[in-house]
C-alpha cells in the first residue's frame, strides 16, 4: 500500500512541475498594481526658456518622477500607474519649471498600452501603444515600439548591444523620436530674436534620443537616459528660440535601486519557472521510484513467504 501512494506522490509532482512552468508562472509573473517609485536624473548645463524671464537659459536641472499604482483601476489583465515629473532649475533656485502629469493603462503580463481608464498626458486624452512602463518579461534582441509620452505616440526602440549595469547583465535599446510638434503658445516676438511688436505664436516641436538599460528576464528597465532638443518655431516654419536642449541621466541612487529591484524580480521568475518546476520533477521522480521499489519489494517478501 506504501509503494502504491508514493507512486501516487510522485506521478502528481512530476505532473504539477509543467504546469507550474507553463500555466501558472505565466499568472504569477505581472506587474504590480500597488507600485510606487520615485526617480531621479539630472541635466547638466541644460538649456531652456524662461517665461518669468523671457529669455534662455543655462543651467543646471533636477528632474523628479514620482509613480504611484492606481490600485482600485487596476482590474483584469491591466494595471493603471500615475506618474507626475517636476523639472527643477538648480543653478537659479527656480522650482516647477516644467510640470508634467501622466494617467497609464497596460497589460500586467506584457507591459502593451491598454486603451481604458481615463489615460492622458497632461489631462489630454491619448492613445496609448507600445510597451508603457516595461518591456516584455524575457525581453528579445530585437526592436520594440516604445510609448514616448512627450510626443504622445509609440516609437521604434532599437537593440543596439548588450552592456552592464552596476554588474548586472542588460541589453541596451535606442530610441530615436523626429522633430514632433506637441504644443501651440505666444511668446513675446521680441523675446524670440523678431524685430516686432506684440505676441506671436509659436509651435513647440521635440526631437530626441531615448536610451534604456533593460534586465532581459524581469524586462525592467535599471537606467534611462535622455538627450532632448525642443524649439519654438513661427507657422511660417522658421526656428526661433530654444524651448528645452537637455542631456538627462538617472542619478547613481535610482539607478542602485533599479538594478535592485531587477535583481529581486529575475530572483523571483527564475525561482517560479526553473527551480520550483526542476524541484518538483526531481522529487516526483524519486519518490515515484522509492514507490516502485517498496512495491516490487513487497511482492518479493509476500513471494518467499508463500513458497
Amino acid at each position: 500500500m506504501t509503494g502504491v501512494v508514493l507512486i501516487a506522490i510522485g506521478a502528481f509532482l512530476v505532473t504539477l512541475a509543467p504546469l507550474i512552468r507553463f500555466q501558472a508562472a505565466d499568472k504569477l509573473i505581472a506587474a504590480p498594481a500597488d507600485y510606487y517609485g520615485v526617480s531621479e536624473l539630472r541635466a547638466q548645463n541644460a538649456r531652456y526658456f524662461s517665461v518669468p524671464k523671457v529669455k534662455v537659459l543655462t543651467a543646471d536641472l533636477d528632474i523628479t518622477v514620482t509613480t504611484r499604482g492606481d490600485v482600485e483601476e487596476s482590474k483584469g489583465d491591466h494595471v493603471v500607474w500615475d506618474e507626475f515629473t517636476a523639472v527643477n532649475d538648480v543653478t537659479n533656485s527656480a522650482s516647477g519649471i516644467q510640470l508634467d502629469q501622466r494617467r497609464s493603462a497596460f497589460n500586467k503580463y506584457t507591459g502593451e498600452g491598454v486603451d481604458c481608464c481615463g489615460v492622458n498626458v497632461d489631462k489630454e486624452p491619448v492613445q496609448m501603444s507600445g510597451q508603457i512602463y516595461l518591456f516584455p518579461f524575457g525581453t528579445q534582441k530585437r526592436t520594440y515600439q516604445v510609448f514616448n509620452a512627450t510626443a504622445r505616440q509609440s516609437f521604434d526602440a532599437r537593440f543596439v548591444g548588450e552592456d552592464m549595469v552596476n554588474g548586472l547583465p542588460v541589453y541596451k535599446f535606442e530610441q530615436t523620436v523626429p522633430p514632433t510638434k506637441i504644443d501651440t503658445l505666444t511668446a513675446p516676438a521680441s523675446a524670440i530674436g523678431m524685430k516686432k511688436s506684440g505676441d506671436v505664436r509659436v509651435n513647440r516641436f521635440y526631437d530626441g534620443v531615448v536610451t534604456y538599460w533593460v534586465e532581459p528576464v524581469s524586462g525592467s528597465p535599471v537606467k534611462q537616459e535622455q538627450r532632448r532638443h525642443d524649439v519654438l518655431k513661427t507657422e511660417d516654419g522658421v526656428e526661433r528660440s530654444e524651448a528645452l536642449v537637455a542631456d538627462a541621466k538617472m542619478t547613481p541612487e535610482t539607478v542602485d535601486r533599479l538594478v535592485q529591484g531587477a535583481i529581486d524580480g529575475k530572483d523571483q521568475i527564475t525561482l517560479l519557472k526553473d527551480t520550483i518546476p526542476l524541484v518538483s520533477l526531481v522529487i516526483g521522480l524519486v519518490v515515484a521510484v522509492a514507490g516502485v521499489v517498496t512495491l516490487l519489494a513487497g511482492r518479493g517478501r509476500r513471494a518467499s513467504r508463500s513458497s
